[in-house]
C-alpha cells in the first residue's frame, strides 16, 4: 500500500506539471491560460468505454498505458466514496457530462459487480492530477471535506468550470 501511495504521488507530480496542456512552458501564467478553455475536449474523439467483470480487472484500453496510469485507475475504482465528492476542473462537466472526478475514469458500476471504465482519464493529466491528489491526501489522513476545499481553492482560477459536484 505504501508503494502505491508513493507511486501515486510521483504520478500526480509528473502529470500535474503537464496537466491538460500540450504546451511545454511551465510558467504559472501560461499553465493557467492553457487550461482556461480546454479546447482539446471539444475536439477529442468520444471517450472509449469498456466493461470488465469487476474493479480488479482493468480494461484493454489501458494495456499500453504506463504502470502508474493503471495504478491510478485501480485506485479510483477502490475510492469511489472519495472521488464522487471531488470535482474535476478540466471542462468535462460541460463536454462529457461528468458530475465528479470519479466519472473521468469509471462510467458505471453495475449491480453484478461489473465496471464500465472510461478512458477520459488517459487523455487528461488534470483528471489524473486531481484524482491522485485526492486519494493521496485521504490516505495521509485528510478529511474529504478538507480535500475538497483544497482542490476547489487550487483550481478556482485559470481552469475550466468544475463538474457540478454537490457541495459537502
Amino acid at each position: 500500500m505504501k508503494k502505491s501511495i508513493i507511486l501515486l504521488g510521483i504520478l500526480a507530480t509528473s502529470i500535474g506539471l503537464s496537466a491538460c496542456s500540450n504546451n511545454t512552458t511551465t510558467s504559472s501564467a501560461t499553465n493557467s491560460s492553457a487550461h482556461s478553455g480546454h479546447e482539446h475536449h471539444k475536439a477529442a474523439v468520444a471517450d472509449i468505454r469498456e466493461e470488465t467483470p469487476g474493479a480488479d480487472v482493468l480494461p484493454q484500453f489501458l494495456k499500453n498505458q504506463p504502470k502508474d496510469m493503471k495504478l491510478v485507475y485501480l485506485s479510483v475504482a477502490k475510492n469511489r466514496e472519495i472521488l464522487e465528492k471531488i470535482p474535476c476542473y478540466c471542462g468535462c462537466g460541460m463536454e462529457a457530462n461528468h458530475k465528479n472526478s470519479y466519472d473521468c475514469f469509471i462510467f458505471k458500476n453495475k449491480r453484478n459487480g461489473a465496471v464500465v471504465w472510461d478512458d477520459h482519464g488517459t487523455k487528461c493529466g488534470l483528471c489524473i492530477e486531481i484524482a491522485a491528489k485526492a486519494m493521496l491526501d485521504y490516505n495521509r489522513g485528510k478529511s474529504i471535506k478538507d480535500i475538497r476545499k483544497d482542490i476547489d481553492e487550487k483550481y478556482k482560477e485559470g481552469y475550466a468550470q468544475p463538474t457540478p459536484t454537490p457541495s459537502l
